[in-house]
């Protein structure tokens, strides 16, 4: 018992000192983040190649979104996130990438605005960022990665912890099995979500569609404001 007791109290006290370093990301992506003004946040696969179509369309919904005045942030890695960044540098607006360390995949880069390429240990850190910042999601295909990113923020919009933005899913082939899995299972069989949930979501498959779902959103007199 006595062992067990020993190495539970070094994990407590290393524990301890990790709070300096969660803090320390907290404060530098606050400090990095502040000024970058209204974006929207980009998730997908860091395994799409460029000559996917979705990396194109992806590019494409980026400079469209720059027109609409708003910056860009993406995970900063390849794949999604680097057409993400690409497309928000071609059109000459904020490319902001919110690195992650990572044993493989993550590598910055090279369209992301060298004052706003941030990098992060922790994913709940980089997380916030993402959500504090972001005024819409749109995500492409991607992995778990994705799936992680966007029920995190289909959740904190369900239960009112941010304000309400809009979710946009692109490419009905990749996403309308999941949607379906959703309605059959989580609303029809178990009665797991209410019905209204289902319209936070937005099923899309164009750069025009996506553009259609921010504007419709915003001229209704959303605020502009950081979500909390």
């Amino acid at each position: 018992m006595k062992k067990h007791s020993k190495v539970w109290n070094e994990i407590k006290t290393n524990d301890s000192w990790s709070i300096f370093k969660i803090m320390g990301e907290f404060v530098h992506g606050y400090e990095q983040m502040s000024s970058i003004g209204p974006c929207i946040c980009i998730f997908g696969s860091a395994r799409i190649q460029p000559d996917n179509p979705y990396y194109q369309l992806t590019t494409r919904i980026a400079q469209r979104i720059v027109d609409e005045g708003f910056g860009i942030i993406t995970g900063g890695g390849p794949g999604i996130m680097e057409a993400g960044n690409k497309g928000a540098h071609l059109a000459g607006g904020v490319s902001a990438g919110l690195n992650i360390d990572l044993p493989f995949e993550q590598t910055n880069n090279d369209y992301i605005d060298h004052d706003k390429n941030i990098k992060f240990n922790y994913f709940f850190a980089r997380k916030v960022m993402f959500v504090k910042y972001s005024k819409a999601f749109i995500a492409m295909p991607g992995g778990f990665g994705t799936l992680d990113e966007l029920f995190e923020t289909i959740t904190l919009v369900q239960t009112h912890k941010i304000e309400q933005i809009p979710i946009i899913l692109v490419g009905i082939e990749y996403w309308k099995g999941l949607l379906d899995w959703i309605k059959e299972v989580l609303l029809q069989k178990f009665s797991s979500i209410n019905a209204e949930d289902l319209h936070l979501l937005h099923l899309v498959d164009t750069e025009d569609q996506v553009i259609k779902v921010i504007e419709d959103f915003y001229n209704n007199n959303h605020k502009m404001n950081p979500n909390f």
